[in-house]
């Protein structure tokens, strides 16, 4: 999808920022000018809004070496208080030079008009990134609105021991994961190959991205079309609410416990999650280092190679930037200098975006896996996969509704009831653009 920078800005974001109440109008072009580098003397001092851990330590690295441009970050929450805050303080046009956007974020703030269009300060960086991640950044369109950060390749978590004991196949395609969680439940009956859970949306939207689904798009007239209900995510929907109902997948949410609890136990024996996922394990399931393994994401079809993404984040520059340039300049260098790039990793332990950052000694094989050499070598090739999410403007709403209609689906156990509520969170995320004034349709 290809859409004239204009008429995304213009004709489709704008119309819902009106309806939200914003007097400001959007840059069609670009962010704003750089006032402080290279228009007037004197040092420039950005702000940056961050929620990532020991970012300071990242940008006094860039601060020492470019002493006229000094970023101070400031510590947020993530998720949709950050985006709430940033709104609000958009309104009263004191929004931070730099901020980290969350990839499914990135259509909401840029309908309030709080992040710029970076294209002529940090376009050329596009060869830096797989073209998934990029499409992420640049919502389908000729503009640029942020510059990835960090990814969140969907992958295969098992454990080896487990899956030898009892004879278990590592599925390659969903087939044979469905045909693995009914060996497992034969030979381990008190366990499961894997749970479905409500708790956490990005999961299943990863794998409606894997699948091909396309849950917002928007065409050149800039008319938005809703379809969380697409055939690729009814396939999705209907495949796993089937393995619910069959009983040989649990039901129970991620993150709790009683989830930690069968991890570290092995009555959980598989974990469809991302790249991050080993850092989740050394505190979920101690006892099982050592244990785990990792292999590509199960396709829908054989021979495919696509994945999908869960989590992740890009840096953007604020419209109330009165140094976008300078601002743009530390986002670049930020994600994409090999020296910051190794500070990601070792400082703030993310998965860098640059394809650059995905390999080398910084990314040491997580301690959980350390038969795998070729764990990092392996998540590169996969993260190259990954296919590009189709994110709208009230992602928020979607994932309410999602976190409300699949939890009373999974309790139910009923493969009917993963259908409607799919078609419960696809009416309800229609409605909402619909009431805040998009023109959307539905597909």
């Amino acid at each position: 999808m290809s859409i004239n920078r204009r008429q995304i800005s213009r004709r489709s974001i704008l119309a819902g920022a009106t309806a939200l109440g914003l007097t400001s109008t959007l840059a069609a072009c670009g962010g704003s000018d750089d006032k402080g580098s290279g228009g007037s003397s004197g040092p420039v001092k950005l702000t940056y809004w961050s929620w990532a851990p020991n970012m300071e330590k990242v940008a006094a690295i860039w601060n020492k070496k470019n002493p006229d441009i000094t970023v101070t970050v400031s510590k947020q929450a993530s998720g949709g208080e950050i985006v709430s805050k940033l709104i609000t303080a958009k309104k009263a046009g004191n929004a931070p030079d730099l901020i980290q956007v969350e990839y499914q974020s990135l259509p909401t703030l840029v309908s309030n008009d709080v992040l710029a269009d970076i294209t002529k300060y940090a376009g050329s960086t596009k060869s830096e990134f797989a073209e998934g991640l990029w499409g992420m950044v640049t919502l389908g369109t000729d503009a640029l609105y942020a510059i990835p950060q960090d990814a969140g390749p969907l992958m295969f978590y098992y454990r080896e021991d487990l899956f030898k004991k009892h004879g278990l196949t590592v599925p390659k395609t969903w087939t044979e994961f469905a045909e693995t969680a009914r060996a497992a439940k034969k030979a381990v009956p008190d366990a499961y190959l894997t749970t479905f859970s409500s708790n956490d949306p990005g999961l299943f939207a990863g794998l409606a991205q894997q699948a091909g689904g396309k849950w917002w798009t928007v065409d050149s007239a800039g008319k938005w079309t809703v379809g969380i209900d697409d055939a690729a995510t009814k396939q999705v929907a209907e495949f796993w609410g089937g393995l619910v109902q069959e009983g040989v997948i649990d039901n129970q949410p991620m993150y709790t416990p009683a989830w930690n609890n069968a991890l570290n136990k092995g009555t959980h024996l598989a974990w469809v999650s991302a790249v991050w996922a080993p850092g989740v394990l050394v505190s979920s399931a101690p006892d099982t280092k050592g244990k785990w393994r990792m292999a590509p994401l199960p396709q829908w079809k054989s021979g495919e190679n696509v994945t999908g993404s869960w989590g992740g984040s890009s840096t953007g520059v604020s419209t109330d930037s009165k140094h976008a340039e300078a601002a743009a300049k530390f986002a670049t260098w930020l994600n994409t200098d090999p020296e910051a790039l190794a500070a990601l990793v070792k400082e703030v332990a993310i998965y860098p975006a640059a394809t650059k950052g995905q390999s080398g000694n910084v990314l040491t094989t997580p301690e959980f896996f350390s038969d795998q050499a070729d764990f990092y070598t392996t998540a590169g090739e996969i993260a190259a996969t990954t296919a590009a999410a189709a994110w709208g403007p009230n992602v928020n709403t979607a994932y309410t509704t999602f976190q409300d209609a699949f939890g009373k689906a999974t309790k139910a156990k009923k493969e009917s009831q993963f259908d409607s509520a799919l078609a419960t969170v696809q009416s309800k995320t229609f409605g909402d653009m619909k009431k805040q004034g998009f023109e959307v349709t539905e597909a």
